[in-house]
């Protein structure tokens, strides 16, 4: 029996460094395949802040009374217009603020998948499909649960903060998190600077957003993958509602709901635009905010991008 159970804890020693050298190798093969883009797309957005814009996303933050909000840090808001993808403008409020997301983080479960897919590792056969239409559109839990655990946990933290994506960056701000299965279970990995399971900032948020519009982000057969699972939103409730009194709109979206927390994010594309919009709300009301802030962010985009162009 000795002998038999050193066997078996010297295979499961082995089985954890593998597990180790995967992810080092994983990193590793990010590093290389796609050195500094994150920094230069990160770097080229922040650049991009537009002042006209900036002041009527704050005039309509004071219409709608939130401004204490954003004072508080309890409302972190981005609208960043990408019609031409080339010379975006941005305006944000709070929009590096790190703020539990609830399942807002799914998205970068979505990356997790596609670039597994793009490196061999999964496969997109129809029950990952479906669980990724379901993840995004429904919000699934339980199929959140079972792509990442086929993409892995570790695996996918060491995607977001590669030098690839640097989609949570721990020297600026923290981004995109996932940390925690989508279920009952304990947390694996609070991030870092915040302590969230799942979290967000709406500037990283918004660039995932922007990168995926570009093509940028993985490769071309994956981003039409993932636009595909984004598109057609199954739960109307927030930006989807807000923007429900405009017809003609191609919305890719992710929102979030848990308790006092509220997120979404979209990319809108209509005739001669396209825009970006996170916002990320710690308020009971926060649903309703969202909502309510929908069809204003869109008649700034849609005034602003009529002036630039």
């Amino acid at each position: 029996m000795g002998q038999n159970h050193g066997v078996s804890c010297s295979t499961g020693v082995q089985m954890a460094l593998m597990k180790v050298l995967q992810i080092v190798l994983l990193s590793t093969c990010l590093f290389f395949s796609g050195q500094m883009v994150a920094n230069d797309s990160s770097r080229f957005l922040q650049d991009s802040g537009n002042l006209a814009l900036q002041q009527a996303l704050e005039g309509v933050v004071l219409e709608q009374d939130l401004a204490s909000a954003v004072d508080e840090h309890k409302l972190a808001l981005v609208l960043l217009i990408v019609t031409d993808p080339e010379r975006p403008r941005l305006a944000e409020l709070n929009g590096h603020t790190m703020l539990y997301a609830a399942s807002l983080p799914k998205i970068a479960i979505l990356l997790g998948a596609a670039v597994a897919i793009d490196d061999g590792r999964l496969e997109l056969n129809q029950e990952l499909q479906d669980d990724l239409d379901n993840m995004i559109r429904y919000s699934c839990n339980a199929c959140a649960t079972k792509v990442l655990e086929q993409v892995g946990r570790e695996e996918l933290l060491a995607i977001l903060r590669s030098p690839r994506f640097e989609f949570y960056n721990q020297n600026e701000n923290g981004g995109l998190w996932v940390g925690k299965d989508y279920g009952p279970a304990l947390a694996y990995g609070r991030d870092p600077l915040s302590g969230l399971s799942h979290g967000a900032t709406a500037f990283q948020a918004a660039r995932f957003y922007y990168e995926l519009h570009k093509g940028v982000l993985v490769s071309p057969q994956q981003s039409q993958m993932m636009l595909r699972v984004l598109s057609n939103p199954g739960i109307s409730h927030k930006f989807v509602k807000g923007l429900s009194a405009y017809p003609d709109l191609e919305i890719f979206r992710k929102s979030g709901t848990w308790k006092s927390f509220h997120a979404d994010s979209a990319l809108v594309r209509t005739a001669g635009l396209a825009y970006i919009m996170v916002a990320l709300a710690d308020n009971p009301k926060g649903a309703e905010w969202l909502e309510r802030l929908a069809a204003p962010l869109h008649e700034i985009a849609l005034l602003q991008n009529a002036k630039e162009n």
